[in-house]
């Protein structure tokens, strides 16, 4: 039993080194400043900041009590590896071994929530699936991608919600428009943004032959009221429209699908999925927010880069991740290099390996 006590030592020194950067003490003021704050009078006048205020609390108290847990049952294992008993059998150690294994598991994810860094990490997000070149094929890539990042949101407990989609001829979809509302939702699912290529053996070839397909995976952060973007009036074009596809009781009946357009960047953002033009035109407006200032730090960044002679066109061919399905079963992330035969998994949402790999890299 020695040996395992050594281990949970050699974690619990770890821990205690990384404990610092959690910022506990800093975390629970916070959330007990916004707990007062939600005690006001007048506090859910503005639903819209309470929601936010709310939530921010709520995920703050949640990373505390994460933290914490851990902090407490590694403490619990080593009683239990050092009890003095006369009957420590075979029993008492796998105890110990299976609740230290589970405890590597739980504290390896917490610690992957060290590496989000980013101004906007801890947002929700805003994903968007264009199919690319391959036709039909690259529109049932992208509703595959699709259905891949649902099922990685569900198993992370986050909610997704469809904004806009446009169906595809034969099948699959052309685009889609879907947030993601969940701690760090922005700071894991940013990984996933680029190309990403299908080499399959086509289910719509008559003659069964080898097809290459692609599509592009844009990841953005949703903006709360802190971030401040001006758009002018005069700057927006707004069209109304009949929606298309299944919907509420008003859709398809009435002009409740919104398109918007920046005249200055040429930014289009269209939402059809909400019951009502207004709702339609308030999550359009949140998501052109969200496409802005992307737009505008992006070209900061690329100017910057042009002058320290680093700037890299973004092109098409530049592939993010290769699913590989026929001749042989592999995805690789061109990124990090990471690779797995266990294509079904990932399609069926195991993404962690790569997204945490990215991660790291950064």
């Amino acid at each position: 039993m020695q040996d395992l006590i050594n281990k949970i030592d050699a974690w619990q020194a770890r821990l205690d080194k990384v404990l610092p950067l959690v910022e506990v003490e800093r975390k629970k003021s916070r959330a007990a400043d916004l707990q007062a704050e939600m005690a006001r009078p007048g506090f859910w006048n503005n639903q819209e900041k309470a929601k936010n205020i709310g939530r921010e609390a709520s995920d703050l108290l949640f990373e505390v009590g994460e933290w914490e847990s851990v902090q407490r049952e590694l403490t619990d294992l080593r009683e239990v590896a050092v009890m003095d008993r006369d009957d420590q059998t075979v029993s008492l150690r796998e105890e110990v071994e299976i609740g230290l294994s589970k405890w590597e598991n739980q504290f390896s994810h917490l610690e992957l929530t060290l590496l989000f860094k980013g101004k906007y990490d801890r947002n929700d997000a805003i994903v968007a699936i264009h199919s690319g070149a391959g036709g039909t094929d690259a529109q049932d890539w992208a509703e595959m991608l699709l259905r891949m990042y649902l099922r990685f949101c569900e198993k992370q407990g986050w909610k997704t919600n469809i904004i806009t989609i446009s169906e595809g001829g034969e099948a699959g979809i052309k685009s889609v428009l879907f947030e993601v509302s969940g701690l760090y939702a922005y700071g894991q699912l940013k990984a996933e943004a680029g190309v990403h290529r299908l080499v399959r053996i086509s289910p719509f070839d008559a003659e069964k032959m080898r097809h290459t397909s692609f599509a592009l995976v844009e990841a953005l952060p949703m903006l709360d009221d802190k971030v401040e973007i001006t758009i002018k009036p005069d700057e927006l074009r707004i069209d109304t429209y009949r929606a298309g596809g299944h919907g509420g009781q008003n859709v398809n009946k009435t002009d409740s699908a919104v398109r918007i357009t920046h005249l200055p960047t040429n930014i289009v953002v269209t939402c059809q999925n909400e019951r009502s033009q207004l709702q339609n035109k308030e999550k359009a407006m949140k998501v052109l927010m969200a496409k802005l200032q992307q737009y505008y730090e992006t070209e900061v960044e690329e100017e910057r880069q042009k002058l320290r002679g680093e700037y890299t066109e973004a092109a098409w061919g530049n592939q993010a991740r290769s699913y590989v399905i026929h001749p042989y079963k592999m995805v690789k992330d061109h990124r990090t290099e990471l690779e797995t035969s266990d294509v079904e998994g990932v399609l069926d949402g195991d993404l962690a390996p790569f997204i945490e790999a990215y991660l790291r890299q950064g």
